[in-house]
């Protein structure tokens, strides 16, 4: 079968590798019908940082369907149409027993600690897997897993009912906040993105607002931000234009570090949440797709086979993409 695997930093290769076996106990196997390119997987693509065992097949944005099961295995059986769950927990440690698994003490993801989703076929332990509606379009269900670390930053936000947000990266994550927030209650919904196309795709299916961030006064009414941009100079902005009170949600993936005075976190109480993939947003996030579907689709740039991954991860580094989401489409999931 074809499969991309990352052999390390800047190099990822199609290849041809055997199609898995029979799953061990615990574990299903997965013809692969749609995954999503990440930004995560562009990150570790660049930088290496996450390599964990090369080579390994890329990828924890998928859906699938079973295809086997082995011993013990109840939560699924053949033919379900299923959706992965990108976080490789332990199940054993404090914060896994506190059902933290996004904070797990030895976390792991799909496509770095085991093989994952630009394949044809895979395996992933049962209890990473969630059912969809079989009726889903396959790129809609491989949006469940970015759709759910949306919902998470924008739970921890936290932000009350009315109350205006600004989300600075229109990129999947920021656009699924920007969806989930205007649907969520009517509030004022802000944008802000170097990439004007981007930008104006979000406002338009959202109903956000696009404005310029550096050019964005203080507003005594604007408390609560979402960065999806990594960016520690937009977070400084960010910090800049949020009122006394507010609180900065930070879900994009740093290329560097913040140089802050903490007097301004305790003068203008200002709160820092960090927000690191999910912790229980992946079964409503699956519980959206339909409804969502019409809006999500808009965000899908462009559908690859998974010959094409490596030329996409270059076009999507260069920022040559004016849509929010890639999607490898299996030709078995055609």
């Amino acid at each position: 079968m074809k499969a991309a695997r990352l052999h390390a930093a800047g190099d990822l290769r199609v290849e041809d590798v055997p199609s898995p076996g029979e799953p061990a106990p615990g574990w299903v196997r997965l013809k692969v019908t749609a995954a999503g390119i990440c930004g995560s997987d562009l990150h570790n693509f660049r930088t290496g940082q996450w390599i964990s065992r090369a080579p390994s097949v890329v990828g924890h944005e998928f859906a699938g369907e079973v295809t086997a099961v082995g011993a013990g295995v109840s939560q699924v059986a053949l033919g379900d149409r299923v959706v992965a769950d990108s976080r490789f927990w332990c199940g054993e440690c404090p914060a896994c027993r506190a059902g933290l698994h996004n904070v797990c003490a030895t976390l792991g993801f799909v496509g770095e600690v085991c093989d994952g989703g630009f394949a044809e076929e895979t395996q992933l332990p049962a209890r990473l897997l969630l059912r969809h509606d079989p009726a889903l379009d396959p790129a809609i269900a491989a949006m469940a897993e970015p759709l759910a670390v949306a919902l998470h930053a924008v739970r921890r936000l936290s932000a009350p009912a009315g109350a205006p947000v600004l989300i600075a990266g229109c990129g999947p994550i920021g656009g699924l906040a920007a969806l989930l927030l205007s649907r969520r209650s009517e509030r004022p919904v802000l944008v802000a993105d170097r990439n004007a196309a981007r930008a104006d795709l979000v406002a338009e299916v959202s109903g956000a607002t696009v404005v310029d961030l550096d050019a964005l006064p203080c507003d005594p009414n604007l408390r609560h931000a979402i960065d999806a941009t990594g960016s520690v100079a937009v977070m400084a902005r960010l910090l800049d234009v949020l009122a006394g009170g507010g609180t900065l949600a930070l879900v994009g993936i740093s290329h560097g570090r913040l140089d802050l005075d903490p007097n301004l976190l305790v003068e203008r109480e200002i709160a820092l949440v960090g927000c690191h993939a999910f912790a229980d947003e992946l079964a409503p996030a699956v519980s959206m797709l339909g409804d969502l579907a019409p809006a999500l689709s808009r965000f899908v740039s462009d559908e690859i086979a998974i010959g094409e991954i490596p030329a996409a991860y270059q076009r999507l580094i260069a920022g040559a993409s004016g849509g929010l989401k890639t999607i490898v489409r299996m030709e078995s999931g055609r």
